[in-house]
């Protein structure tokens, strides 16, 4: 298993890496707050294929891998991006992999309609769907109740959701207008794979958070001077950021495995999601923590953007769960694993 990336891999990265450096500075990131949406922004990722790429050409994509959308969620995370392009890539998926003339139809608006569908990640409750990533202003979310796969035009039915990270979160009542998109193990089975494919990317999201904040901390140790010197010259301050850097490294590496493994190692796929994701949070947040620390009270000041890096390292993946719950739904698959072989 060789996780570089490939010749195509690296343009592909150095394409977005462009990209955002171009269209997302800090600056539309603090713009687009409270709401954590940037209109422009999200149309210039679909002129870039950002959402094609991840729908099999059969239904109308460019079928791009796992991995190939793994890297450019890297990108997406280090530049913070204000726009819901995880979760509409995993609703698009979704879609491609039900198939049928009502999936297709949703697909085919989704891809040429500049409609936005998210995915909840968890099944109702009392007819309404919790914190659902991007359902501030998508305009269709796909969830699972019931043993079926259901799709639902949100309209007037979301309702923000305040939260640390500036995110377009809702919570969305349900109705009798829901379409059924497929039902029975099927259902469950495309669902719990979605969750999967959205803690991959989150994952490898937030290694781009935790290794751009890095890089803000280190910067500011190298200007700040105490005592005649730099304060990244004391131990303390030192070894803080390297035990950060080396837990970036291998939240970059198992993330970028798990991405691997969806397609080639799929025994194994549901626990390194999991295992990812709450790795990959967890360095992240104490990455950003340790920058924001080496500021001192500067970190907390809204001028600094080491604040814009904490919160969401905290916020983005709390959508799905804290690291324990992840890590807890990775047990149990690796124990119903372990018993179907005896």
């Amino acid at each position: 298993m060789d996780l570089n990336p490939s010749d195509e891999q690296q343009q592909l990265i150095d394409t977005f890496s462009a990209f955002y450096a171009k269209e997302c500075p800090v600056d539309r990131v603090r713009a687009a707050e409270p709401s954590g949406h940037d209109a422009e922004l999200w149309a210039r990722l679909l002129e870039l294929g950002a959402l094609q790429m991840a729908v099999d050409e059969a239904a109308g994509g460019w079928g791009a891998s796992l991995l190939d959308l793994a890297l450019v969620a890297e990108q997406h995370g280090r530049s913070l991006g204000p726009a819901p392009l995880i979760e509409a890539q995993v609703a698009a998926r979704v879609l491609a992999r039900v198939g049928g003339d009502v999936a297709a139809e949703a697909l085919g608006r989704v891809l040429t309609e500049d409609r936005i569908v998210t995915i909840a990640l968890h099944p109702p409750k009392n007819a309404n769907l919790a914190l659902v990533p991007g359902g501030a202003v998508a305009d269709d979310v796909i969830y699972f109740d019931g043993g079926r796969l259901m799709c639902m035009a949100i309209s007037d039915r979301g309702h923000l959701i305040s939260n640390t990270g500036s995110m377009p979160v809702a919570d969305i009542d349900i109705d009798s207008s829901s379409i059924m998109l497929v039902s029975g193990h099927q259902a469950e089975t495309l669902f719990e794979l979605a969750r999967d494919e959205w803690m991959v990317l989150m994952a490898n999201a937030l290694v781009g958070i935790g290794a751009r904040s890095l890089e803000i901390g280190v910067d500011y140790v190298k200007e700040r001077h105490a005592f005649g010197v730099p304060i990244g010259s004391f131990q303390s301050v030192a070894h803080g950021l390297a035990n950060a850097a080396t837990s970036i490294d291998g939240s970059m590496l198992i993330a970028r495995e798990a991405a691997w493994a969806a397609g080639e190692d799929t025994a194994r796929a549901t626990q390194l999601a999991c295992l990812s994701c709450g790795f990959s949070a967890e360095a992240a947040r104490d990455a950003c923590y340790r920058s924001l620390h080496f500021h001192g009270g500067y970190g907390f000041m809204l001028e600094f953007d080491i604040q814009l890096y904490f919160r969401r390292a905290i916020a983005w993946p709390a959508v799905f769960g804290e690291p324990p719950k992840m890590f807890a739904r990775g047990a149990a698959d690796r124990l119903a694993t372990a018993r179907a072989y005896g």
